[in-house]
């Protein structure tokens, strides 16, 4: 038998003195797909995801509430430059 892997995600480190403000927006549908690279745990509230579409990425942040789920954007920039985001994000330096 296979065993599964495991799809616990990383969660987000506790927030640091001096943070990185990160522009959330509401999505603007801007492409027509949209592919999920990367996740935080879904055993939280809010979660984060890195989404990529069209040459360029950005973070999704959805709070998941009891009346309907809402979700912000960051602004869409090149794929390096959301990875840096989505490091300090993880590690407590951006929100």
């Amino acid at each position: 038998m296979t065993e599964l892997p495991d799809f616990h995600g990383p969660h987000i480190e506790h927030r640091h003195a001096a943070i990185e403000r990160i522009d959330w927006c509401e999505p603007v549908p801007r492409f027509d797909r949209i592919r999920v690279l990367r996740h935080t745990c879904e055993c939280k509230a809010r979660i984060y995801e890195f989404c990529a579409a069209g040459g360029l990425a950005w973070v999704r942040r959805t709070d998941r509430v009891e009346q309907a789920p809402t979700s912000r954007e960051s602004p869409p920039r090149p794929v390096g430059e959301v990875e840096k985001l989505w490091a300090k994000l993880l590690s407590g330096r951006a929100r």
